[in-house]
């Protein structure tokens, strides 16, 4: 239903339209899907590490998606891989952030005629360590070029 939705929006993307992405994808996980997270959350990083992302603040949320979405000076798919991976850092919904994220992306990719942004089976376990590796560090240079190289 998530792919229906943004194949089926005209408009470029916005944080309204990623908090209905997210009460889609999150109907059946989250106690309130499409809202903003409210309160700390956190994220599971493997090895008894844990990642707390910051409150999220809807107005700097709407502020970034604007910013990168309006640079004439970067490409789409980075665009797209910017806003995929900061959102799943932030973790900006209570639940289905990676699912919302991906969507959001491809939402991009696809309005901007770029391709499509899947990683693939059977490198998730390459794709999982550099994610954690972005969560702690909050940089995505190596995984934004790995998913460039293998997940496009």
């Amino acid at each position: 239903r998530g792919w229906q939705y943004i194949t089926a929006q005209n408009s470029p993307l916005t944080l309204t339209m990623e908090k209905q992405i997210n009460k889609i994808v999150a109907a059946e996980d989250a106690l309130v899907p499409g809202e903003l997270r409210q309160g700390k959350g956190g994220v599971d990083l493997g090895s008894e590490d844990f990642f707390e992302p910051p409150l999220i603040n809807e107005k700097q949320e709407q502020s970034f998606l604007q910013k990168i979405l309006a640079d004439p000076r970067t490409t789409i798919t980075d665009k797209a891989l910017t806003v995929m991976y900061h959102n799943m850092r932030q973790q900006i919904f209570w639940d289905g952030n990676k699912r919302t994220a991906t969507l959001s992306a491809n939402k991009i990719m696809i309005d901007g005629g770029a391709g499509l942004i899947n990683v693939p089976l059977d490198k998730w376990d390459q794709w999982n360590e550099l994610i954690a590796n972005y969560y702690r560090t909050n940089d995505m240079t190596k995984i934004k070029q790995w998913t460039y190289d293998n997940g496009i």
